[in-house]
């Protein structure tokens, strides 16, 4: 297991059933770092996963969290979804002013393929999950702000070695 020589910020930007806790969880012990995600804490205190008044909260209390962790020389992982631009921007402008690295890493699929790994993480009923219809994943993905090219510019590549 390497040893991350400076911490970062890593995001991990995409809709349900992209991936992106499984790549958060390999990152976490890969690298090491912290991960904070709202779905897992959410799950687990037995708060509706679409509560959004209570996801926002957690998510400011998860940022302060993090931007501590950051100061303590600690890597954190934010396993939030990031769907708009203006929050990844002010996450990596936050982050640069601490002087950390920050990385983007965005995960994409189909709205069928999102569908049907949806469909069997339900089926699977595993903790932090809740069913996700074809309907709403389309809703999603009509709200959701995709990353260009100039906007991955903008964020520091991963560390050498490590695959995403």
């Amino acid at each position: 297991m390497d040893v991350s020589p400076e911490p970062r910020l890593i995001l991990l930007c995409g809709l349900p059933g992209s991936g992106k806790t499984t790549l958060a969880k390999r990152l976490a012990n890969e690298i090491p770092a912290v991960r904070l995600c709202p779905d897992a804490w959410m799950s687990d205190l037995d708060i509706d996963l679409f509560d959004e008044r209570r996801r926002e909260r957690l998510e400011g209390r998860f940022w302060a969290h993090a931007q501590d962790l950051l100061r303590l020389g600690e890597t954190v992982i934010l396993d939030f979804g990031f769907w708009g631009r203006s929050e990844r921007d002010a996450k990596r402008r936050a982050a640069r002013a601490l002087g950390v690295p920050v990385e983007l890493h965005y995960l994409t699929a189909s709205i069928d393929e999102l569908h049907r790994r949806l469909e069997a993480r339900s089926r699977e009923g595993g903790p932090g999950t809740a069913p996700v219809s074809r309907e709403l994943l389309a809703e999603y993905a009509k709200s959701f702000q995709a990353p260009d090219e100039d906007e991955l510019g903008l964020f520091d590549a991963p560390l050498p070695g490590r695959r995403a």
